[in-house]
């Protein structure tokens, strides 16, 4: 499933139409769906409209509603079940939900708010972000929701793969889904059954065969290709996420362009180096 990113006009508009065919060309390009209204797609940044639209737009163009999970992150859990109804309502399969992230969550908040948001009905997918939300979805906590019925999978991005072991004995029924594009083959290897992944959206066929190989554990066919796209997987997990992997788009043909304020163009030598990787994956044919 990508994250995807969100094509802007130069006024910063968002491009609808370009949105909608970078779907379409991502799912005819080997992956399984779209997660709209993540990080990677600025969601922050959008107005209520824009966001809802989004949805919409990533439904029709998919096809398939199973194929869509928005991101539906609030300050508020009131704010996120009315994305999650929006979601449910535009014909979306899942949804992927933060913990609360206006302040330093307790565990029974937590669980109040997953609980509140799985009341809508849609299946809601945790997302374990403690770099920037400052909660962390341990993997004791994560049971917690799992058996009380609140989420069915976590994507998992706090990078310690030591947890994917844990959370398969505490909650053996819950998915995990690899979070950060740099850990791909750790996840796998640890029985990780979902990928929500950034850097598809520039080198989406390369990334599906690599994903595949890695939880198929063909471990000949996955680390050769691992090796080849982590100078760009790791981008996946810095501060400058969005702005890399809309270069890399816009290097390989795609719909990247800007981002908007506050997020700043890349730093010269940031861009250089995002720009030799690309470069250097789409010449050993990685695109």
């Amino acid at each position: 499933m990508v994250a995807t990113a969100l094509p802007l006009r130069e006024d910063l508009s968002v491009d609808y139409d370009a949105y909608a065919e970078h779907v379409r060309w991502l799912i005819d390009s080997g992956c399984d769906g779209v997660v709209p209204n993540g990080s990677l797609g600025e969601y922050q940044t959008l107005t209520d409209q824009e966001r809802a639209r989004v949805v919409t737009t990533a439904v029709e163009a998919a096809g398939d509603g199973s194929r869509v999970m928005p991101g539906v992150a609030a300050y508020g859990s009131a704010e996120s079940c009315r994305w999650a109804e929006q979601a449910a309502e535009a014909g979306a399969g899942s949804v992927l939900l933060l913990p609360p992230n206006a302040f330093r969550a307790e565990a029974d908040a937590v669980r109040a708010h997953y609980a509140e948001v799985a009341r809508v009905g849609v299946p809601v997918v945790a997302y374990n972000n403690p770099y920037d939300t400052k909660v962390d979805l341990v993997p004791e906590l994560l049971a917690r929701l799992h058996g009380e019925g609140s989420i069915v999978a976590v994507k998992e991005f706090s990078g310690d793969v030591r947890r994917a072991y844990e959370i398969a004995e505490l909650a053996p029924g819950l998915d995990l889904l690899i979070g950060a594009d740099d850990v791909l083959l750790e996840l796998a290897l640890a029985g990780a059954v979902g990928w929500i992944a950034g850097y598809p959206n520039a080198l989406p066929q390369a990334s599906a065969r690599l994903f595949r190989a890695a939880v198929a554990g063909d471990l000949a066919a996955a680390l050769p290709l691992y090796r080849a796209l982590h100078p760009l997987l790791r981008w996946d997990s810095r501060t400058e996420f969005v702005q890399a992997i809309k270069l890399s788009m816009d290097i390989v043909g795609r719909p990247g362009g800007r981002t908007r304020p506050p997020r700043l163009p890349l730093a010269p030598e940031i861009e250089a180096a995002v720009r030799a990787a690309t470069e250097k994956a789409v010449a050993e044919g990685l695109n």
